[in-house]
This record gives structure tokens, sequence and C-alpha cells, in this order.
């Protein structure tokens, strides 16, 4: 998975450009997240799971998500957060051993899959709540898949997935991938 981050990365990075200030107040597929809320949760977390690739001490908590001040140079900053993680991540023995997530210790291969799963399905989150296609490599998709797949129960028992929405086996990889998350993979913003 190394050298798909990169992909992803840039798939997501491409739809924070495109977001027009317009856009902010628009519904997401994520419960409780408008495009702005969702933003300021990337750019609250994302300092933190720098900070664990890295394997440095984790930024200072503050007033949470919504103490976040998105600015107007909010794509640029996750444009720089996005690049940051693909360095650090890239590093030779960065998803080997054990990292530090705001004070918990996870295994380094699960904070790279958090970051993968940032990039793709908040991808997908902020491209389908603006009305933009968003189409991830397939071998990015299925590699993601695979994760998720076999961490999807521990992810729902932390609150980090909604309930499974069940979607069919014959439906394309990236569906399957949002439906194990919690995401109906035909969520449109309403009209």
């Amino acid at each position: 998975m190394p050298e798909l981050l990169p992909l992803a990365a840039d798939r997501f990075t491409g739809i924070v450009r495109a977001i027009e200030p317009g856009e902010l107040g628009a519904p997401t597929p994520c419960a409780d997240y408008d495009v702005r809320a969702l933003l300021r949760h990337l750019l609250y977390w994302g300092p933190f799971l720098l900070a664990g690739a890295r394997r440095s001490a984790p930024p200072e908590a503050g007033a949470g998500e919504a103490g976040v001040e998105l600015g107007d140079d909010w794509a640029a900053r996750l444009d720089k957060q996005a690049a940051d993680l693909v360095e650090a991540l890239g590093r030779p023995g960065a998803r080997e051993g054990m990292a530090d997530f705001g004070g918990a210790e996870l295994p380094a291969p699960m904070l790279y899959g958090m970051v993968f799963g940032e990039f793709v399905v908040h991808g997908w989150d902020l491209a389908r709540a603006t009305g933009r296609p968003f189409e991830p490599e397939p071998e990015v998709v299925a590699a993601l898949y695979t994760d998720v797949a076999a961490n999807a129960e521990t992810a729902r028992q932390m609150k980090v997935y909604g309930p499974e929405v069940p979607v069919p086996a014959s439906a394309p990889v990236l569906d399957r991938l949002l439906g194990l998350t919690g995401r109906d993979p035909s969520w449109k913003p309403l009209a």
C-alpha cells in the first residue's frame, strides 16, 4: 500500500481544492457534518496523525474540531497536511512498530490505514457533498477495501464507523467499501 498513498492523497487534495466557499454549508454523507465541519475535522485530526507518523509529541487538544478556524487558507493547509502525511508515512520504518495517536498507542500500520481511509472515504464524502465526481484508482480502492474489511468491526466499536450499510456483493468495490464504513453509496444531498 505505501505506493498507493500518494495516489489517494492526490485525489483527495484535488477535491479539496475544488470546493467553493458557497459549498461549505452543504450536507455530507457523514452524520452531523456539513462540508465546513468535515474540513474542520480533517484539519483538527491531521496534526495528530502526522505526529504519530513522525513519532513526535502530539499537539495540544485545544477546543476540539469546533475550535478549528478555517480561514481563507484551509485548502492550502489541507494540501500541505496531505503532502506531509504522505512524506512522513513514506519514510523507512514509518509503518513498523507502534505509534502514538493523541495519547493512545496503536500499531503503525493502523495509523497508516487511518490516513489512507481519510483520503479516500472523506474525499468521497466531500465530492458527493459538492456534486463532484470521485474516481480513485481501482488498486487504491481494492487495497483500502481489504484493510477496512479486516478492521471494520473494531472501527464500529470505537464509533469511527457507523452501522454497516448493506451493499450487494456484485456492487463496485468502492460501493462495498463505503457500505463497510457506514455510508450509503447512493447518498445525494437533498435537492
